[in-house]
């Protein structure tokens, strides 16, 4: 029997993993060209596990909440993407067709900063298609007081002057730390209980790799909606009560398969 160490290898479509396999392929060879940090393989993995308990697939719960999400930013006098490693990783294309439908600028915005990372991940948005990307001069940066972090350090014409900003894959503290400057928040997170989740207006609790295919699907049949439609959208959305849908989301599905589970091994045996 012969096995195959390499990492960077194709993963065999017949693999019950496949789809999540091809997705930690993406995060690891990512780390490897500087555009994730060591970090990110284990807030992916952090995130796996809530996808398995959301049954990894997209609720009515969050396509609302992708609904609501899109009509902000469409709404928005100054719409801003900030850009992490992982998300970058994961989907550079869907983060650059998103960019241009709502006209919102991509910033990259970073944690940790390692030296080449901005410039790694410049390059892979780039490569993409990407033609204005914010967050590059370093020299000209200025700071978000209420941070400490290195994600205090943002573009001028950009995460400082925007009215909405959408941060998938985010961090709790500049979520908050955005809030109380007046910002409001987009956020992508697979943790419904997480800081992010509960700061931010509206919370797409979902995998970041169906959410953006998703909210391009949206933009292009909102894009030309009267502005007083966007806005209704906007005013019937509660993320309170989005969060706790998607929690009873996560209790039914985990009590579905404490019935279902064994049924299906049983039944593959």
């Amino acid at each position: 029997m012969t096995t195959n160490n390499d990492q960077d290898h194709d993963v065999p479509k017949d693999h019950p993993r496949s789809e999540s396999l091809k997705y930690r392929h993406k995060i690891i060879e990512g780390m490897k060209t500087l555009v994730v940090a060591e970090a990110g393989l284990i807030a992916h993995g952090r995130g796996e596990c809530f996808d398995y308990m959301l049954g990894e697939k997209t609720s009515m719960t969050a396509k609302e909440a992708i609904k609501a999400a899109v009509a902000l930013l469409l709404t928005a006098t100054h719409a801003i993407i900030s850009v992490n490693g992982n998300t970058a990783a994961l989907c550079p294309n869907e983060l650059v067709e998103l960019s241009e439908i709502i006209n919102a600028p991509l910033e990259i915005n970073l944690f940790y900063r390692k030296e080449g990372r901005i410039e790694a991940i410049k390059n892979l948005l780039q490569g993409a298609g990407a033609k204005k990307i914010l967050g590059l001069d370093e020299q000209n940066m200025v700071e978000i007081e209420e941070l400490s972090s290195n994600r205090r350090n943002v573009d001028p014409n950009g995460i400082k002057i925007a009215d909405v900003v959408f941060v998938p894959l985010e961090d709790g503290d500049r979520t908050e730390a955005l809030k109380k400057i007046g910002k409001k928040i987009v956020a992508v997170d697979l943790n419904p209980i997480s800081r992010t989740s509960l700061w931010a207006d509206i919370t797409i609790v979902d995998n970041i790799i169906r959410v953006l295919p998703e909210m391009i699907k949206v933009a292009k049949k909102l894009k030309n909606a009267d502005e007083k439609d966007l806005k209704n959208i906007i005013e019937r959305f509660d993320n309170k009560k989005n969060i706790q849908l998607t929690l009873d989301t996560i209790i039914k599905y985990t009590k579905q398969q404490k019935k279902d589970a064994f049924i299906k091994l049983r039944n593959s045996i």
